[in-house]
């Protein structure tokens, strides 16, 4: 019998993944996170965050550029082990997936013309265009919110802010982080600006950003991201990233 208990032990054991190559589903269209550079190559906060957990786990990875809305489905078909690009760990997202410890949290808010004059409650907001990423946070924030506002979806956050520079949108609900650097602080940016509050409601916003998982990779893949995060916590790495990509800190509360 206890022959019988180790031998099937010794296959669980087998069966196990060792998590030596993983491959690692990012968007590359959402700057400063994550983006593709005049190069072709992928860069960005997240981008060097993801190879810094993979030298920490001591694994090969591969990043596996995929739409937003598509990287759930590509997880759950296991075309990809992982998920870092800037997935908040909303209890909605637990339903299907598992989540590893928060790396980073900011909150969202509206941008617009700086001239608008915007009333940006529901009443004002009715029957403007308001642009949201498509199968974000912002997106079901922003059509619970705003409930008389046609809410644009969109492929990507650029096409967002492509369209609010063009005039095809009145305002867009995102990231405030990437609303900042990757528009308003830039040349297209010019003449827009952030307008009302931040919201960090924790019914959309949920507990910070995680790196996504299968619920079967939760006590294997799961653990070594938390033990990876908080290495990087400690030996200053996350920090070192934090200061070369942003003005403020963006480590979860």
């Amino acid at each position: 019998m206890a022959a019988l208990a180790l031998s099937a032990a010794t296959a669980v054991q087998a069966q196990a993944p060792e998590w030596k190559k993983i491959r690692i589903g990012v968007e590359g269209a959402y700057p400063p996170f994550s983006e593709v550079g005049p190069d072709g190559k992928l860069k960005g906060f997240e981008i060097d965050y993801a190879l810094a957990l993979c030298a920490e786990i001591k694994a090969e990875c591969t990043l596996v550029q995929q739409e937003f809305d598509g990287l759930i489905p590509a997880l759950q078909a296991r075309k990809i082990d992982a998920i870092i690009a800037s997935v908040s760990i909303t209890d909605e997202r637990k339903k299907t997936i598992a989540f590893s410890a928060p790396y980073y949290s900011t909150p969202a808010r509206l941008a617009a013309k700086a001239d608008a004059k915007l009333d940006i409650s529901p009443a004002g907001l009715k029957g403007k265009k308001v642009g949201v990423q498509r199968a974000t946070i912002h997106e079901k924030f922003a059509a619970d919110t705003f409930k008389g506002a046609e809410i644009v979806r969109y492929a990507t956050q650029d096409q967002v802010f492509l369209d609010l520079k063009s005039g095809r949108l009145d305002a867009t609900v995102a990231d405030m982080v990437a609303t900042d650097l990757g528009f308003l602080k830039t040349p297209a940016g010019k003449g827009f600006a952030f307008i009302g509050p931040s919201y960090t409601d924790p019914k959309y916003f949920g507990a910070g950003v995680g790196v996504g998982l299968r619920k079967a990779d939760e006590k294997t893949l799961a653990k070594k991201f938390n033990d990876a995060i908080g290495a990087l916590k400690s030996n200053g790495t996350f920090k070192k990233l934090n200061d070369k990509y942003f003005e403020y800190d963006i480590a979860p509360k």
